[in-house]
């Protein structure tokens, strides 16, 4: 049997005050929020640069890139019996 391989799976942590939300993309926080709102527009955040070493902060909230870690599995995969 092969083991499965993992992918890699990015999460975007969105946090203003002391409410967290976590997101698939940076697109997709500004389907909730507005750029007023985060305090920088959805192309500036691009351009930032936002890694797991470099968070973006400013007066109204902290965006971080993380890696979202999931087991492996093999749901899905037939086995072939032989």
């Amino acid at each position: 049997m092969e083991a499965t391989e993992k992918k890699e799976r990015t999460v975007i942590h969105l946090q203003i005050g002391d409410v967290h939300e976590y997101y698939g993309s940076i697109a997709n926080i500004y389907e909730f929020h507005s750029s007023e709102e985060l305090g920088i527009t959805y192309g500036s955040l691009r351009n930032y640069g936002l890694s797991p070493s470099k968070p973006y902060q400013n007066s109204k909230c902290t965006i971080r890139k993380g890696v979202l870690h999931q087991k492996a599995g093999g749901r899905g995969i037939k086995k072939v019996n032989i």
